[in-house]
């Protein structure tokens, strides 16, 4: 099947007038020569690539932590119908039992692929080797120190599905920990109150994500620069971003995609159970209470949590932001492929990659989804 007449942000990150093809489930040409006369006209609309979330906790109701099957279907469910094709679901910071029963929710959703939900490729491990300072709405009694044989375990009995693992590069052991867990999965800095030197010291044993840009971190200090700067100054390191309006201010978003550029920012949602529910929902999140009020999740002392939005609408915010449109339509979907090593397979409109690609007028306020090559 072919479709003609689309605005199509291609491999090469740009945007270009044509056609292209959808067969046996991935794309076939692109920006064909010869056009069949049956092709669908898609009359001027904008395709972009299914987005991709690698830091989501929840939609619906639901949370990846409560290693509830079912809630989990109705997350990937919720995430495809808003152009998310592709999620690796986020974990927070509790006991290991916990953690290793919602991972095998996520292997069970691997391996039945059911119809009509995202598709999950990886999971993001967020805690517990985090900093007490810097923990955010983690919960505190479930901080550890890094430890590498904990993680293994549970990587292993999920299959290697932990494509990120997040890490406080100043606790005891970080360094040495960074180094074994790249050889496994993407080792990303976060919920840490670092110097530069240990930051550092992590991106040189390997680490090469930082999570959630400017939160659960120091801000950048000209004596005391912190995680931010030796972040910036690492080629390869890549870094997310909560685009929600509410956890980071526009300029800030602007300033993070001009100093790492657009081939190296990863929108994210950092979304929540509360995503989807109706403002003033009291919600649980990783074992604490959470109010979702003025569009914006707290706990009861007040600490900003998860978001309460979804990666489309962050992509569109970042665009209205000033971010440039190429930039934030590739950091919804290629540059979050990478990461979790899912490249090679989506993120972008391109012959032999899954053909999950969304069809929007040219504000982006309407969407069709197509799921490998399939319209939700």
């Amino acid at each position: 099947m072919f479709y003609k007449n689309a605005r199509i942000f291609g491999a090469d990150f740009q945007f270009h007038m044509g056609a292209f093809e959808v067969k046996d489930g991935v794309f076939g040409e692109i920006l064909p020569e010869t056009v069949p006369a049956d092709a669908i006209d898609l009359q001027g609309a904008t395709v972009i690539p299914g987005l991709i979330d690698v830091h989501s906790h929840g939609n619906s109701g639901a949370d990846f932590s409560d290693g509830d099957y079912e809630g989990l279907k109705k997350m990937a469910a919720h995430y495809a119908a808003e152009g998310i094709t592709s999620f690796a679901p986020a974990s927070m910071t509790l006991p290991y039992e916990v953690l290793s029963k919602a991972f095998a929710t996520a292997k069970k959703l691997v391996e039945e692929k059911p119809e009509g939900c995202s598709v999950l490729r990886g999971i993001q491990m967020e805690g517990p080797y985090f900093s007490y300072k810097k923990r955010g709405a983690q919960n505190a009694d479930y901080l550890k120190e890094p430890d590498f044989e904990g993680f293994r375990k549970l990587y292993e009995d999920c299959g290697g599905l932990v494509r990120i693992v997040d890490v406080a590069p100043e606790l005891p052991g970080a360094a040495e920990f960074v180094e074994k867990a790249s050889k496994l999965c993407t080792v990303s800095v976060a919920h840490t109150d670092s110097d530069y030197d240990h930051a550092r010291a992590a991106y040189d044993a390997g680490a090469t994500h930082l999570t959630h840009l400017y939160n659960a971190m120091p801000g950048i200090n000209h004596r005391n620069p912190g995680v931010i700067p030796a972040a910036v100054e690492t080629p390869g390191v890549r870094a997310e971003i909560i685009s929600d309006g509410y956890h980071i201010h526009p300029a800030a978003v602007r300033l993070a995609f001009s100093m790492f550029g657009g081939d190296r920012m990863v929108l994210i949602s950092d979304s929540g159970r509360c995503e989807g529910l109706p403002e003033g929902s009291k919600f649980e999140l990783g074992g604490q209470d959470a109010w979702l009020r003025n569009g914006v999740a707290k706990l009861a002392d007040g600490t900003i949590a998860c978001s309460a939005t979804n990666l489309f609408d962050c992509m569109v915010n970042a665009i209205s932001f000033g971010v440039k449109e190429e930039d934030a339509i590739r950091a919804a979907s290629y540059n979050p492929a990478c990461a979790i090593g899912a490249d090679k397979e989506v993120g972008s409109i391109a012959s032999g990659k899954v053909a999950d690609f969304v069809v929007c007028n040219g504000d982006y306020t309407a969407k069709r989804v197509f799921l490998a090559g399939k319209e939700l």
